[in-house]
């Protein structure tokens, strides 16, 4: 199978700009594709490079051009999927005004981009507690977000955007509950709706952070 062949094979490829890229990176795309494709239905202890290259419809010496392995496939999944998770987070991150409502539209983004990654974070999240290289990589991953949100916060307070509170704590239970219910609409197929899953979540991160009224008159 042709590289051309195998990308129409995919229902959920996401590489817009496919054609635009350079056939190496395209290989490279291809690999990442089938893997996050057989994730929506199979573990990661079920994933294997024989299956893996001859899904892709490429060669096994093609697979370690690449990545080292599986665990370096799964660790390049995750941290595209965190730069994806930044992007969205970006409005809220970077808001000088009407935070609230710039949250409310970054978790709009997020959910998105996990309804499509969803698997990604189910992967690593079952695979970390049986695997000390990818333990590492998935407290990685969440400790960005923690120290994100941390530091968010912690300016809005000072802003009188946001009561005081201890802001670390209220960010990883935050973050906690963001991977929860995200692993369980979106780690497998069949996925949940967007809309509900962002209502939910926008509920709660809002009341926490910026207070009900914030929330009447954001969702209002």
């Amino acid at each position: 199978m042709s590289e051309k062949q195998s990308i129409k094979t995919w229902p959920r490829n996401v590489a817009a700009d496919f054609s635009k890229l350079r056939k190496s990176e395209q290989t490279r795309q291809i690999i990442l594709d089938t893997a996050l494709e057989f994730l929506w239905s199979h573990s990661f202890r079920d994933l294997s490079v024989a299956g893996l290259t001859n899904q892709a419809g490429i060669s096994r010496t093609c697979f370690y051009q690449y990545f080292d392995d599986l665990h370096n496939l799964m660790e390049v999944l995750l941290n595209d999927l965190e730069w994806e998770i930044l992007a969205a987070a970006e409005p809220w991150l970077i808001a000088k005004a009407d935070s609230a409502v710039k949250l409310s539209e970054s978790l709009y983004k997020l959910v998105k981009v996990c309804y499509e990654r969803g698997p990604i974070l189910l992967a690593i999240f079952e695979s970390a507690p049986m695997d000390e290289r990818l333990e590492k990589a998935w407290n990685d991953f969440v400790n960005v977000f923690d120290d994100t949100v941390t530091a968010r916060i912690i300016q809005d307070q000072a802003l009188g955007r946001a009561p005081e509170f201890q802001a670390r704590p209220v960010a990883i239970a935050l973050n906690r509950m963001d991977i929860g219910i995200l692993i369980h609409h979106f780690g497998r197929d069949p996925r949940s709706e967007i809309q509900p899953v962002y209502q939910a979540i926008v509920r709660i991160w809002l009341n926490t952070i910026y207070g009900k009224e914030t929330l009447d008159t954001v969702q209002g």
